[in-house]
């Protein structure tokens, strides 16, 4: 990972737009990650025949190869599916800016280093302005500095909680940010049994009784 973001920006200005129509059902059964950028947003790509619809942004050429999107409120709505945040991933998608996002999609973008940056309404609005013109369609990110800088110059401030900056600046997952803090851990746990000697191994103990009991 590295801490600026600096690409092509696709509008994607629809409110609610959920993990169902990011990431459609028929995309799920499957047993690993692989695939997932054919499903992202397929309904809207695509049409019944399985032809791209020419009028969606990430079919035309001027928006080929985005690396942000730039979306309405409430992105990410709707069931827990984290193949959302895969489909996204493997499309190419590093961040997402819009207004406001689903909580359980937020969580899972953050534990998968997909940037989720937060501005108020009319900010996006101005964006979304920007970026919908194909001669200002890019943008950069600056997650040290928080702040989003569009092609004319425009900027806007953002905050991340520091944990979730310092995790998508380090290439963090929340099982890597957690083992930052394995020293703290063991400490911890060296107490706990201290405090609490006769629940350590609890299982294996019972487990060794019944074994011995059925014989």
């Amino acid at each position: 990972m590295t801490a600026t973001i600096n690409g092509v920006a696709a509008p994607l200005p629809f409110s609610n737009l959920d993990t169902d129509q990011i990431m459609p059902k028929q995309f799920l059964r499957i047993i690993d990650k692989a695939g997932l950028d054919r499903g992202l947003l397929h309904d809207l790509r695509f049409d019944a025949a399985g032809a791209p619809r020419p009028d969606f942004v990430l079919n035309q050429p001027a928006y080929a190869g985005a690396s942000i999107v730039v979306a309405g409120p409430n992105f990410g709505c709707g069931s827990s599916r984290e193949h959302a945040v895969w489909g996204l991933q493997q499309f190419g998608i590093r961040a997402v800016i819009a207004p406001s996002f689903g909580e359980i999609f937020y969580f899972n973008a953050v534990n998968n280093g997909l940037l989720l940056i937060s501005l108020a309404p009319a900010e996006i609005d101005a964006l979304l302005a920007r970026v919908s013109n194909t001669a200002t369609n890019r943008v950069g990110i600056d997650v040290a500095a928080g702040r989003v800088t569009a092609a004319d110059g425009w900027t806007a401030a953002f905050t991340l909680p520091e944990r979730h900056r310092r995790m998508y600046v380090q290439g963090q997952d929340m099982v890597g940010a957690s083992l930052q803090q394995l020293d703290e851990v063991e400490r911890f746990e060296a107490r706990h049994w201290a405090r609490h000697p006769w629940m350590k191994d609890l299982a294996r103990r019972v487990r060794d009784r019944l074994d011995r009991e059925a014989v």
